[in-house]
């Protein structure tokens, strides 16, 4: 039986516009959706489970059915997804993906928490989950069929009994290395489709062809060309899987990495962050629009199944206008409000040392003087921008893969050195799964390393207790809040001119991060999060806001 399926990500989507992308989705002529499961956004801390919100996959699944949709899911550990450390918790010790304890133990008991909420969903049960996932792409990362089939065991063991399976790149490299035998094998590919079931076909010749990742879209980094892929060459690949077996859209539904989930690549030495967008030019866009693609799809789906109407589109956006962000406050000056409580150390430590997750650490030691040669101050392993102040005034900023070191001329009282250290996206596939974040190997002045440290942790979870109305003017990243007015909730598009780089909240809701190296030019402000009157909206600028500090609201998203 041919498969139609497409993926949507409910935690990239909020759960009040679930309902509005499945029924579009089921449109397109697909009858299956399919998810990741991020382990990461239901196990924050080891023992803490969360099925709650962007997490509340069981509702995810009750939309689906009322929406006319089955479901594939695919729960890791491991998930790739351009998403925080590939969906794997930060907090995990190495080594990763492979049989030893030290990783199966979290593993199971996350799988003792998670699974029999999705096997209570099963189509064997009257529910509408019709397949689940061994690992993800394991062909990609390693060879340890000890682990796969502890995995493949441990989802029979909690009750799943409708067919598993691994998806892999078609290669023998991916084929051998990521499959179970008994367990369907998928491919993963954007085009090709002879090609690549043929390579699949040659190491599991009894497995029907499905394509479980038809990449018809991309992803973005910052800095680099937003991807997009013409419409007619993507629906001519999708003839050609359609014609040999089974498909599911990767991605069917765009959606956000919101807050500080979106992932990063390296290639090589080069680290890559992803973009808060995950539109990924899919024919569902990330605000719900119908793109060409869909109508293409449609089309061609329609020669294999029966198509429901389109349901009307209800979505309007909010006019466009400029937000005045007149207040400001410098991070700096509520360290005290932010701080989950200042660490005292010989040397600097990584996020993961302070016990943080995401976001910011403040580390701050003094440099011995007088030092009358002006010396370069260096990060060693600076995972992965720093904002550097000396004796409160901003000197610089560092980066990953940019400058690595700024001059600083010590007077005879010595200098405090400051640095606002910020964690972008951990990697999410190939070896640099499980980075660490901050400072991993020192600080030095010119050949002396520094040390006796103060570091705040800034995880930035919560900025609803900042101190508004408090003087503040010291240097250095700031925040600023204004207020934005709407008549009714409507989704908008958020543009920052001016500003560098930084964070926005609406109504307290961490919509992600903005950056000038662009491609992304707005962030999408999904109508839920707003309210009738008046709306909080707080920018975190790192380098410095523009001098009339305002934002503004455009009628279309800029990708």
């Amino acid at each position: 039986m041919k498969v139609l399926s497409g993926a949507m990500h409910y935690f990239r989507t909020l759960p009040q516009q679930w309902p509005d992308r499945l029924g579009k989705l089921r449109a397109m002529g697909v009858d299956t959706v399919e998810t990741y499961v991020p382990w990461n956004l239901h196990e924050p801390r080891p023992g803490r489970f969360d099925f709650t919100g962007l997490a509340d996959m069981e509702g995810f699944f009750r939309a689906a059915g009322e929406a006319g949709l089955k479901v594939i899911v695919r729960p890791g550990p491991y998930i790739c997804a351009e998403w925080e450390n590939g969906g794997l918790p930060s907090w995990l010790p190495g080594p990763y993906r492979c049989h030893d304890p030290r990783f199966l133990e979290p593993v199971d008991r996350f799988f003792d928490e998670l699974v029999p909420r999705i096997a209570a969903h099963q189509v064997t049960r009257g529910g509408n989950v019709v397949m689940v996932q061994v690992e993800n792409e394991y062909g990609s990362y390693g060879t340890d069929p000890v682990y796969l089939r502890h995995l493949a065991d441990g989802l029979v063991r909690r009750g799943i009994d409708v067919p598993l399976f691994t998806s892999d790149g078609a290669t023998d490299l991916m084929l051998t290395g990521g499959t179970l035998p008994g367990v369907l094998a998928t491919a993963n590919f954007g085009s090709g489709a002879e090609r690549q079931f043929e390579v699949l076909a040659r190491h599991r010749p009894d497995d029907d062809p499905f394509c479980m990742e038809f990449w018809n879209g991309w992803f973005d980094h910052y800095g680099e060309p937003h991807h997009t892929r013409d419409p007619q060459d993507a629906t001519q690949a999708l003839e050609e899987i359609l014609e040999r077996g089974s498909v599911n859209f990767y991605m069917a539904v765009g959606g956000t990495n919101f807050g500080f989930w979106a992932g990063a690549n390296a290639d090589g030495d080069t680290y890559q962050p992803t973009v808060t967008s995950y539109d990924y030019d899919a024919p569902i866009s990330e605000s719900g629009a119908l793109t060409p693609k869909f109508w293409a799809y449609r089309e061609a789906l329609g020669r294999h199944a029966d198509l429901p109407p389109v349901p009307e589109s209800l979505q309007e956006t909010l006019p466009p206008q400029h937000v005045e962000l007149g207040e400001r406050l410098a991070l700096l000056d509520c360290l005290d409000v932010l701080s989950t409580g200042t660490v005292r150390s010989a040397a600097t430590r990584t996020f993961e040392e302070l016990g943080q997750d995401y976001g910011l650490a403040v580390y701050r030691t003094r440099i011995p003087g007088p030092r009358g040669d002006a010396l370069r101050v260096g990060v060693r392993g600076l995972h992965d921008r720093a904002n550097v102040l000396v004796d409160g005034a901003v000197a610089g900023v560092l980066e990953r893969n940019g400058a690595s070191d700024v001059e600083v001329k010590t007077p005879a009282e010595g200098a405090e050195l400051t640095l606002v250290v910020e964690a972008m996206g951990r990697v999410n596939y190939g070896p640099l799964v499980g980075e660490r974040k901050g400072v991993l190997d020192g600080v030095r002045h010119d050949q002396q390393y520094l040390f006796g440290w103060e570091i705040d942790p800034v995880p930035l979870s919560d900025v609803s207790a900042l101190p508004w109305g408090r003087a503040s003017a010291s240097e250095g990243p700031a925040f600023h809040r204004g207020t934005l007015h709407v008549e009714r909730p409507a989704d908008g598009f958020l543009a920052l001119p001016g500003w560098v780089k930084g964070h926005v909240w609406v109504n307290g809701f961490h919509l992600g991060r903005y950056w000038d190296k662009g491609p992304q030019i707005t962030l999408y402000v999904p109508w839920p999060l707003l309210r009738e009157g008046a709306n909080e909206i707080v920018v975190l600028e790192m380098d410095g806001a523009p001098q009339d500090a305002r934002v503004e609201l455009r009628p279309e998203p800029q990708l």
